[in-house]
């Protein structure tokens, strides 16, 4: 199919430092822009943005602190992207959520005022989660092949109990071994399995101000938000013995600080 067109589509995606809009700045910006008349532009740049790469980033993406350190930075690169972006509409993945507004703040600290209002911005991932929705009621028919009102009053907690369980039991029936072609769509009747395949993200912590990572070869607690952010939490409170104290007082989750007590407890710190 092709794109019905006014003005080109930059569709893009960036990787990242980190999720941090303030702190965290881009490693990597890829575009493939279409003209109205079908043409197709793509680029990929690599960004120096001076300042270590956190060991997960490294983990995640494949890029070391080496890949980088040669690479222009995002100042440098920054009068390039204007143009590529100038008079486009920009489209992406999650970009309204991120991509977009990170780009900008990387815009600004080059002294760029990009004017974002001006292009229409086209979400990937919204319009798929608008099209098939991921709510309980839409698993419910699917999984059990009728609407939820027909069998249930909509916002009670109890009926929600009910649907969620026959959602479950249909997801097993429908996954089970041998039930249909793709071998990739199987789920064992396991509770260590399911909930394995259930996990989100690496999230010590349930508001994932802490978070697991890979440190040369071992797994273990780092900090996801602040100054020490990407260090390890044990190393944390060796050397900042009031950073936990300051956590413990400050306006985090109750389950935040429970984890932090555990690891520091587990550390004899």
């Amino acid at each position: 199919m092709k794109l019905n067109l006014t003005k080109p589509l930059v569709v893009f995606d960036l990787e990242t430092t980190g999720l941090d809009m303030v702190k965290d700045r881009v490693i990597q910006i890829s575009y493939i822009k279409v003209y109205p008349d079908g043409r197709e532009e793509r680029g990929n740049e690599l960004v120096n943005p001076e300042k270590p790469l956190p060991p997960f980033i490294t983990q995640l993406t494949g890029f070391s602190d080496d890949d980088l350190k040669d690479k222009p930075t995002f100042k440098q690169l920054a009068k390039k992207m204007e143009e590529i972006f100038k008079g486009s509409d920009i489209a992406g993945f999650n970009s309204n959520g991120f991509d977009v507004p990170l780009l900008a703040e990387e815009f600004l600290r080059a002294g760029i005022d990009f004017d974002f209002s001006k292009c229409r911005m086209i979400d990937a991932c919204t319009i798929f989660k608008k099209m098939e929705r991921r709510n309980l009621a839409a698993a419910y028919k699917f999984y059990c092949g009728r609407k939820m009102e027909e069998d249930f009053e909509a916002h009670r907690a109890d009926q929600d109990t009910e649907a969620t369980y026959r959602v479950l039991m249909g997801e097993l029936d429908k996954y089970a071994p041998g039930a249909n072609e793709d071998s990739e769509k199987v789920l064992e009747n396991d509770m260590d399995q399911l909930a394995a395949f259930s996990k989100q993200n690496d999230n010590v912590d349930f508001a994932g101000r802490i978070v697991w990572a890979d440190v040369n070869g071992e797994r273990i607690e780092v900090f996801n938000f602040g100054k020490y952010k990407g260090q390890p939490v044990i190393q944390v409170l060796q050397k900042d013995p009031g950073y936990y104290s300051w956590i413990l007082n400050g306006d985090f989750t109750y389950n935040t600080k429970q984890v932090l007590t555990r690891i520091r407890l587990r550390g004899k710190i």
